[in-house]
């Protein structure tokens, strides 16, 4: 009786042990593929759920099914230009056919490690077909998709599905960035003197219109008041005359007091005969 309890306590243990080395979760986040003796067992990988597997022969690999990112180092790339700049890329991909991934890659290292090359190299290809302006400007959006199309194309035989690459980041090698600021520099410093250049030949035409309207401006204000002056003095004669006209004694007496008036101001000493013409209304 005793042999066959501790029988069965055995049988059981061994059927606990035989099932948890048997059975096995996929999580909604990966995907699997069962391995007997180096080889994939199956046409496709295991989604999430329970499974089984032959306990000791089989073993069973796990992939990540979610975007993955790899984060390429930063490569220094030529343009059509002939400018050289730093690009740091980085890519967003996927494991879709884990069977595939593990014949052509095995591991993660492996598919970063294809990934980095080609990646890389369409980097090269496209950025070199444009200009370093347009590359930073407008044709960045034009590259990126060029770059992801065909990445995807040329990984799709391993598994692996790019789903999008862009440059992080575009910096200038220090001999370059020195250039272009010397460039830029001396740019700047041309339009400067262009504006300054430019400057100075509105305000000379500025000063030159304003000369000249100064000129006309003074000539017709001399003109005005030459005429005027003109017509006050004919006014006057034309008053002189009249009122010499109508009372020649009374003109000669007041212009002689006027003479008078002026002669004799300031203490003036005149040597004058008692019957000069001059005193004629002082005696």
């Amino acid at each position: 009786m005793k042999k066959k309890t501790v029988f069965l306590v055995a049988l059981i243990i061994l059927g606990a042990i035989v099932l948890t080395q048997s059975a096995f979760t996929v999580d909604q986040t990966e995907r699997a593929i069962v391995i007997q003796l180096g080889r994939p067992v199956g046409d496709s990988a295991l989604d999430p759920g329970l499974h089984f597997k032959l306990p000791i022969v089989q073993t069973v690999v796990f992939f990540d099914a979610r975007i993955l990112d790899f984060d390429a180092k930063p490569e220094e790339i030529t343009t059509t230009d002939k400018k050289y700049m730093n690009v740091d890329s980085y890519t967003k991909w996927r494991i879709v056919d884990p069977l595939t991934f593990y014949t052509k890659v095995r591991t993660i290292q492996g598919a970063q490690a294809r990934l980095d090359d080609i990646v890389r190299s369409q980097l090269r290809v496209a950025l070199g077909r444009y200009t370093l302006i347009e590359v930073v400007s407008h044709k960045r959006q034009e590259i990126m998709d060029a770059v992801t199309s065909r990445s995807r194309e040329l990984l799709e035989p391993y598994g692996i599905k790019v789903l999008d690459v862009r440059i992080k980041r575009t910096d200038l090698p220090a001999e370059n960035a020195r250039a272009i600021f010397g460039r830029m520099k001396a740019e700047r410093e041309r339009q400067a003197k262009q504006y300054r250049s430019e400057g100075r030949e509105a305000s000379a035409r500025i000063i030159a219109q304003a000369d000249k309207e100064r000129t006309i401006l003074l000539a017709d204000a001399n003109k005005q008041s030459e005429i005027v002056r003109g017509q006050g003095d004919a006014q006057a004669t034309k008053i002189y005359a009249q009122a010499l006209g109508q009372s020649p004694d009374f003109y000669a007496f007041t212009r002689s007091l006027d003479a008078y008036r002026k002669g004799f101001k300031d203490k003036s000493r005149f040597i004058l005969t008692p019957k000069s013409p001059f005193l004629r209304y002082m005696q």
